[in-house]
């Protein structure tokens, strides 16, 4: 009977804690968002912060950075795809909004609406 084992790519520990150091350093710029005034720009690094913790751990610690490009965009296609999607449904709902708005009027509030039973 023959046991073959196959070896691993292996990796310099040192790759990881570099990169372990790094994602400490992004988390800590995402924490620190948490005492910006809420607006555009917090979200938008909120969201890259993420993003980027993201890819460094599935290049690195998932080891995606070493498999064949067509397995790379396979995984990582589909969601560009669904994000760009959503946004332009973003988009095309404000402008739905917008233009209810303009040929409409303005939104009427629960206040300015008459009560039932109190019309004369």
């Amino acid at each position: 009977m023959h046991v073959s084992s196959e070896v691993g790519q292996q990796h310099p520990l040192t790759l990881y804690f570099w990169i372990w150091g790094l994602l400490f350093v992004v988390s800590a710029g995402s924490y620190a968002t948490d005492y910006m005034d809420a607006g555009l720009l917090r979200w938008a690094l909120i969201l890259i912060f993420m993003f980027v913790k993201a890819g460094y751990i599935v290049a690195i610690f998932m080891h995606l950075k070493y498999e064949r490009l067509a397995l790379i965009y396979a995984l990582l296609l589909p969601p560009g795809v669904i994000v760009l999607l959503v946004g332009l449904m973003y988009m095309e709902s404000d402008y739905t909004w917008l233009t209810r708005i303009v040929f409409f009027g303005a939104e009427v509030s629960p206040e300015r609406l008459p009560l039932p039973g109190t019309h004369h």
